[in-house]
This record gives C-alpha cells, structure tokens and sequence, in this order.
C-alpha cells in the first residue's frame, strides 16, 4: 500500500477508536503488523494520538475554559479538577515504572493484543448488562475515592489491547456511574493522561525518534483530528440510548479475526 494511503488509514484508524472502548493503540499495533508498517520509536503512532488529543479539546474547550474561571470562586468547579487529577495520578506512577517493559514487550505481542481485545470484548458485554443502578449522573461530580478508583483501573490499559476508555468506563460503571457519565469521564481523564503519554514517549525515545517522514505524519495527524471530533460528538449520543455492546462485539470480532491470522501464520 502507498505509505500515504497507510497514513491516512492509519489515522482514520486513531481518530476512530481513540475515544471508543476498544483500544486504538491494539487496532493501530495489529494494522501495522499486518501491514508491515514501522516507524523508528513509533514516532508516526505517537504523534498521531496528538490530532486525537486536540479533538478532544476543542469539543471540550468551552467547558474546559468554564471550569477554570469558576475554579475560583467555586467548590464544584475545584472539585471537578480535583477528581480529573486524582484519577490521573495511578496511570503517571504505573506508567513511568512501566514504560520499558511495555514499549518493547507488549508493543510487540501481536497475539497478546488479539487476546486482550477479545478478553475486553466479553467483559464489556456482560458489564453493560449486569452493571449496578448509576447512583452518578454527573461526570464532574463525582466522590474523590472513586475517581482515584477508576484511575487505578485505567492503568490496566497499559496493556495494549485493554483499551484505556473501556478500561475507566467498566471501572466507572462497576461503581455506580451512569452510562454515558462513565463515558464523559473517560474523556475528560483521557486529555492529561494521554498528553502526558504522548510528551513522556517523546522524551525517552527522543535519540531514536524518526521525524524524516513528515509528510506521512501530518496526513495521519489530520485524519485522526478530525475523525476523532466526529466520534466524540457522536458516541456519547449513542451510548446514552445503546449501551456498550457494539464495542463489546467490534472487538471480539477484530480481535478473533487478528488471532486467526496470526495463527495461519499470515
């Protein structure tokens, strides 16, 4: 495939699956795979996530800016803060411990990441059925302990093919939180998590990073930005009237497809 026809799959691939919970990093990793494509220190795979990022704040730039001016002046409002930070904080710890052994072992397990698609797959499936009553409808309002809680449950994400969104959304939901709350929360916690992420990956690979294909980067970083502003607008809709069972299905479908192949040696 021409390397910019794979440019732009790849990050309508990202913008795509970024905010849903079915791991964008385990979809982007498999199609690489399969499509033999490699980027030194997979700079092309971590820049890209920056157009998803940007998506996400400008979708969420008015509330974001809101939030600050009345920080200020009300508890609500530092409170909200409070609770984005203590859920951030787990995946800073855990992350900066792991990032090695992540980057150069499980970044490199295409079979781990088809299991752990299909593993999320099922688990989303009977969560969304036999989740407790949401006593939280507020994404911003929620009790710190659990925030600190669903925090601690995003760093499971670390494993490609977890799903970092499906990862908070099941914790979320498991403790109460409304469908499309748990959802909300997710991309609220996804910006300092993701943005850290991606600057932190940077850092380290800096001596290694490949910036030669710039061509091949800004296609992928545009196409995942503005897919990732359609998906946003468009999911929390869908969840609030549907649930999690397409995601639960989408990824063991992909996830069994992946194994299959690998397993016929392709």
């Amino acid at each position: 495939m021409d390397t910019t026809l794979t440019a732009a799959f790849l990050g309508l691939l990202e913008g795509l699956t970024e905010f849903l919970p079915v791991s964008s990093t385990g979809h982007l990793l498999l199609a690489g795979y399969f499509l033999g494509f490699h980027s030194a220190g997979r700079t092309f795979e971590v820049v890209i996530q920056l157009g998803a990022i940007l998506a996400l704040f400008s979708v969420y730039a008015t509330l974001l800016v809101r939030i600050a001016l009345r920080a200020r002046h009300e508890d609500s409002a530092r409170r909200a803060i409070v609770s984005i930070l203590l859920a951030f904080l787990p995946a800073v710890i855990v992350g900066v411990l792991a990032h090695g052994f992540v980057k150069t072992v499980l970044f490199e397990t295409p079979t781990l990441i088809a299991v752990m698609l299909i593993l999320g797959g099922f688990v989303l499936l009977v969560i969304d059925r036999i989740a407790p009553q949401p006593v939280h409808h507020d994404a911003l309002a929620l009790p710190f302990r659990k925030s600190l809680a669903i925090g601690v449950c995003q760093t499971l994400a670390l494993v490609p093919g977890v799903s970092r969104s499906g990862a908070t959304i099941v914790g979320a939901l498991l403790m109460g939180v409304e469908k499309r709350a748990a959802a909300e929360f997710s991309f609220l916690l996804s910006m300092p998590t993701m943005g850290a992420a991606v600057a932190y990956d940077l850092f380290q690979n800096r001596d290694i990073l490949d910036f030669g294909a710039m061509w091949e980067i800004a296609v992928g970083f545009a196409v995942a930005f503005v897919t990732a502003v359609a998906v946003v607008r468009w999911v929390l809709s869908y969840i609030g009237r549907n649930g999690y069972a397409l995601f639960g299905w989408w990824r063991i479908i992909v996830g069994s497809a992946a194994l299959a192949a690998l397993l016929l040696g392709f």
